[in-house]
């Protein structure tokens, strides 16, 4: 049962056994069992809870000159949480009276209704932060990093303002294999987002995880994955590399996987990874290589899809997945007129307040939409022209009409690079690199 503290039943508190203390006017630590009256009138005072507290403790706030809205009396938490967060709560409803009550190590310590204005007198604090490229969105302040860096939070916030940060980390693409046969396209970078249901203008995608990650004052790394080298013409018929993580707090994209070659330094299936590698092509004919497996290791909503497996009785390579699809398998004759590699499969969007990665605009806030993650075309084996595959859209190599060679991945996309053919000179396309994207409200 809630219990309203007014003017009035002070009084009766103090004798239900809350021991009032002479007016504070400096930073003070607070004891269980006392009320304070706090004056804030020549600057603001932090009010910290006790060391350690038992269920059923009782603390009680007032504001003594009516000065809370001008200088906050800030309550520190001292290892504790309040109502359930570890954010530090400022007071600044003028009038105000909050009482505290000790809970258990869950929830911490609950506030109690106060008499105010405000119900509990506690002020809406927000998410504030620094680190990579930031730019604003009307409420929203977005960080961009297209390398490693530092996220770096000075104020967690609070349920009444913001506390939790969206999040789009997406990871380095796979590498495009090389064959005889044509090389395998390789798998996207996986892809994560989350759009968070407090958020009133969210990143929209059929990806999106309906929950952000709550933050905290500290600093949060940040790993933007690379991409996958290329198989060389060096190592003919090999594998792709695969590309590297990225990662933003509890939040992994796994590289992609690289696309697959054939014969004895690419036997079996092309890599998984946040997208999995396409197939190489076929080397002896009519043996299949199959494509890599998408969304490893898996989370929901899925990272990534699966690679194409190479199943035509000619060489030609298959596609890498892509965040919204999977690789194209290979199942066209060579011999047919305009044949190409399997396509890459398409990448995921984002849209309305999502943002530009650089190469498509000024990273920042944009009202289009933009596509990561897309899969790399596989080859052909040149016959009677080479063709490389369409790469998915969202940064998976673009089609390579007139050289084996396959492309790269876009940068900062999370890109699969292109298949080969195994010709002296002819590599693999690289993977593109990752990209971390960080979104939060900071004021109303």
């Amino acid at each position: 049962m809630t219990t309203k503290i007014t003017e009035q039943n002070i009084s009766n508190l103090a004798n239900a056994g809350v021991q009032w203390q002479a007016v504070v006017t400096g930073d003070t630590t607070m004891v269980a069992g006392r009320g304070y009256f706090v004056n804030t009138t020549s600057g603001a005072i932090a009010m910290t809870l006790p060391s350690s507290a038992s269920i059923g403790d009782t603390i009680i706030i007032k504001d003594y000159t009516g000065t809370f809205a001008t200088n906050n009396a800030t309550i520190t938490l001292n290892g504790h949480k309040l109502d359930g967060e570890t954010n530090a709560a400022p007071l600044a409803t003028n009038n105000s009276t909050v009482e505290l009550i000790y809970i258990d190590v869950t929830e911490g310590w609950r506030t109690v209704e106060s008499g105010a204005v405000s119900p509990t007198g506690l002020a809406p604090a927000y998410v504030a932060a620094t680190g990579g490229t930031v730019a604003t969105s009307g409420d929203f302040k977005i960080h961009t990093f297209t390398s490693d860096s530092n996220f770096v939070v000075s104020n967690g916030g609070n349920a009444a303002g913001s506390s939790a940060v969206d999040y789009l980390v997406v990871a380095g693409g796979g590498g495009g294999g090389n064959s005889n046969g044509g090389g395998g396209g390789g798998g996207a970078g996986g892809f994560r987002l989350s759009n968070s249901t407090s958020m009133p203008a969210p990143l929209t995608s059929p990806l999106a995880n309906p929950t952000g990650v709550t933050v905290s004052a500290a600093t949060y790394p940040i790993t933007v994955g690379g991409g996958g080298a290329g198989s060389t013409s060096s190592t003919p018929g090999g594998r792709g590399t695969s590309g590297s993580n990225s990662i933003f707090s509890t939040i992994t994209s796994a590289g992609g996987g690289g696309g697959g070659g054939s014969g004895a330094n690419s036997t079996g299936p092309a890599p998984n990874g946040g997208s999995g590698g396409g197939g190489g092509g076929q080397a002896p004919i009519p043996s299949t290589q199959s494509g890599g497996t998408g969304n490893t290791p898996p989370v929901s909503p899925p990272q990534g899809n699966n690679g194409g497996n190479s199943i035509s009785s000619g060489n030609i390579g298959s596609g890498g997945g892509g965040a919204g699809a999977e690789g194209t398998n290979s199942g066209v004759e060579p011999g047919a007129s305009g044949n190409g590699g399997g396509n890459g499969g398409i990448g995921s969007f984002v849209q309305a307040g999502g943002l530009s990665p650089p190469g498509e605009g000024t990273p920042g806030p944009v009202s289009s939409t933009r596509y990561f993650a897309g899969g790399g075309g596989g080859q052909n084996e040149g016959q009677p022209a080479c063709r490389q595959g369409q790469g998915g859209s969202g940064g998976g190599a673009a089609a390579a009409v007139t050289t084996n060679t396959g492309g790269a991945g876009g940068a900062n996309t999370g890109g699969g690079g292109g298949g080969a053919d195994a010709s002296p000179g002819n590599n693999g396309g690289a993977g593109g690199k990752g990209i971390v994207i960080l979104r939060y409200k900071f004021q109303n």
